[in-house]
């Protein structure tokens, strides 16, 4: 397939990009980049992290103001100064790291701004969450308007930005990575309403990473690549591989991981664990060399499993085995001490040290006895070490001393996990490991993540992403509302075998 192709040519064009581009502080993000948009139409962006599709999307948006280049909107020229802007002229964005706010309520956040006021301005606050019953209700979601968000796992909190977008009543919705949190069942919902939207005319720039909900949603695509616009065309046109090899400009090597080793003493072990109001009754043995697959619905307990193992949230009984022995493990520190790491899901609010730079948050995790004397940080073998992580890892990056919130989420993600084999894990819990990463990043994490289980590691994989699961994992141990419904192998885990057991 050659390298640009014309644009679509369609007489109901409700959007046009002309000639933009954009350019920051050592970096051409964007670089004279034209696509149009067809009225009731969803658009697929596609590209790898850096590609200029977030960057293309905040100008949009009215979050970036551009070099050069130009907007229309119904043949009219568009010019947004300010979000605000954008939303009253039609243009909501639903962005892949969540803008909202924790300690407000549903009904606040969804609001904000556009609170229903008495006479004295003062806020109705039942008028506020009957408007928004009536919005969950229309979009089928079934969230407590009254609960504050800091409350709520992160899917649902996906689901809340998704809804606020949507209470604006777009003629173009901007969506950066809307299933990134959701797992399968929930991002089917989120297509039958994208879907009922379109079919009264709003039209749709979307943006994932995932090639098997691409060709479910889009019905046009464009691809970019370092900034520059490669091709568009009807979905149609495309096929999962000729797609990646207009993102990446190179082939990639898929990766499975071998057998895992006879099995021996468990790595680790849990037995009758329990928290209240999150999982109970949790069973399971990791072994040495194995990859043990984490599926479940949203609300299943995956995540604050995940924080219990590492001593973030202590379990209310149970115990937890580390090489046979029980151990108890009440703290993060506890648990590095006896080799666990953890990558959280959410690596904006608990995992990326925005404000620092890649040095300080790699670094962070190996101020142990290696890089310490007498009270001392070795400060020359803790920068070796971390240089040579990210030489391994292939972050891309002006250098150690970047501030980490200048890459793109693949690198940032790759810097987390990076941070956590600085610590030379037995057992690695990877929570969401490659969410909002593009594909060729993917691949790398991937392979990464097999050769890790090849020398040893035992890693704890938990995924919303069902083909990662099923290509990654050893055993499947799947959950449902904070019970264990089922273990299986590699043999008999499918598709409708998980999903039987994720519903039960």
């Amino acid at each position: 397939m050659p390298e640009a192709r014309s644009r679509i040519e369609a007489p109901d064009d409700l959007f046009e990009v002309r000639h933009l581009s954009k350019t920051f502080p050592g970096v051409r993000a964007l670089d004279d980049v034209s696509l149009r948009l067809r009225r009731g139409t969803v658009h697929a962006l596609v590209g790898e992290n850096g590609a200029g599709k977030s960057t293309l999307m905040k100008i949009i948006a009215g979050i970036v103001a551009p070099d050069t280049g130009e907007l229309l909107l119904e043949g009219e020229p568009l010019r947004c100064r300010s979000p605000r802007e954008a939303l009253a002229r039609g243009i909501a964005m639903i962005h892949q790291e969540l803008n909202l706010m924790p300690f407000m309520t549903v009904a606040e956040n969804i609001w904000i701004r556009r609170e229903p006021l008495n006479a004295l301005r003062l806020v109705r606050h039942g008028e506020l969450r009957r408007r928004t019953r009536t919005l969950l209700e229309r979009l089928r979601m079934d969230i407590d308007p009254q609960a504050q968000l800091r409350t709520l796992p992160i899917a649902t909190r996906q689901l809340v930005e998704i809804a606020r977008a949507l209470s604006h009543e777009p003629k173009v919705l901007i969506m950066d990575e809307p299933t990134s949190a959701l797992a399968e069942r929930e991002a089917e919902h989120l297509f039958e309403i994208i879907r009922a939207l379109t079919a009264q005319g709003a039209s749709v720039f979307y943006i994932t990473h995932r090639m098997e909900e691409l060709f479910a949603i889009a019905d046009d695509i464009s691809v970019l690549r370092d900034g520059r616009h490669i091709a568009s065309g009807r979905a149609t046109e495309f096929t999962r591989d000729t797609l990646i090899h207009m993102m990446v400009g190179r082939e990639l090597s898929g990766s499975f991981p071998g057998a895992p080793p006879p099995r021996s003493e468990p790595a680790l072990a849990a037995r009758a664990l329990r928290r209240a109001g999150e999982f109970h009754d949790i069973s399971f043995d990791l072994h040495v060399g194995e990859i043990l697959g984490v599926a479940g619905l949203i609300g299943s307990g995956r995540s604050a499993l995940a924080c219990t193992l590492f001593g973030l949230t202590p379990p209310d009984s149970g115990t937890i085995l580390i090489a046979g022995r029980e151990t108890r493990i009440d703290s993060p520190a506890a648990a590095m001490a006896h080799g666990l790491a953890l990558v959280t899901e959410d690596r904006k609010e608990s995992g990326c040290f925005c404000g620092l730079s890649v040095l300080e948050n790699l670094e962070i995790s190996v101020l142990s006895s290696d890089f310490v004397r007498f009270g001392f940080v070795r400060s020359r073998a803790a920068r070796a070490a971390c240089g040579l992580m990210l030489s391994e890892l292939r972050v891309k990056t002006r250098g150690l001393e970047e501030q980490i919130e200048n890459l793109s989420g693949g690198n940032q993600q790759k810097v987390l996990i990076g941070r956590c084999l600085l610590t030379r894990p037995k057992v690695l819990i990877l929570d969401e490991p490659t969410r909002g990463v593009d594909v060729g990043a993917k691949a790398e994490i991937h392979q990464l993540i097999a050769r890790l289980a090849g020398q040893g590691t035992a890693v704890l994989l938990i995924s919303s992403e069902m083909p990662e699961i099923l290509r990654l994992s050893h055993r499947v141990m799947v959950m449902h509302e904070g019970r264990l419904t089922g273990i299986l192998d590699r043999s008999e885990a499918s598709q409708v075998a998980v999903m039987d057991l994720a519903a039960r």
